[in-house]
């Protein structure tokens, strides 16, 4: 559970650095290789950002699919409801003293 909460954060982080890293005017990561020596094309920059997008986007998906397969969903809380119910019902209220006092006449 914790490796699956750990890969989770890891993705989170890196898909906000690719997402912010693009910019929808053409601008960002992708402007900066439009001058001189290109070692990838701007194109190609932009569809690799968009690819790596789409990849740790169903990537968190799927790690978050396989969390909340792994933490056992609702069927443990009615387990611990039932065993704090049947706590209670077994609990013995003290009894109490049935005495009743005798009762006086009104003195006038």
């Amino acid at each position: 559970m914790i490796l699956i909460s750990v890969l989770i954060t890891i993705v989170c982080l890196l898909l906000i650095g690719v997402v912010l890293i693009q910019n929808s005017k053409g601008g960002g990561l992708s402007s900066s290789f439009g001058q001189g020596n290109q070692v990838m094309g701007v194109r190609k920059t932009t569809d690799f950002l968009e690819k790596a997008t789409w990849g740790l986007a169903i990537g968190l998906l799927f790690l978050c699919l396989a969390s909340a397969a792994t933490i056992g969903g609702a069927g443990e809380t009615e387990i611990q409801e039932s065993k704090i119910q049947n706590q209670i019902n077994n609990v013995q209220l003290p009894q109490q003293e049935t005495q009743q006092q005798p009762v006086s006449a009104p003195t006038q």
